[in-house]
């Protein structure tokens, strides 16, 4: 799976939890650190999910 793919996904579900919690009336500032955490936590799994692995010496 690629990294692109990956990213959309996670920028996708993002989105609608941004969305929902400005919906819910959460202050700006936390809706603010949920995306950043959020969006850490999608470059994580996504570069673990798609990097190469190490060719075996």
């Amino acid at each position: 799976m690629s990294f692109g793919l990956y990213g959309t996904g996670f920028a996708i579900v993002i989105c609608g939890l941004v969305y929902g919690a400005y919906l819910m009336h959460v202050p700006t500032h936390w809706i603010v650190v949920g995306a950043v955490v959020l969006l850490g936590v999608g470059i994580l799994s996504g570069v673990k999910a798609t990097r190469q692995k190490d060719p075996a010496s």
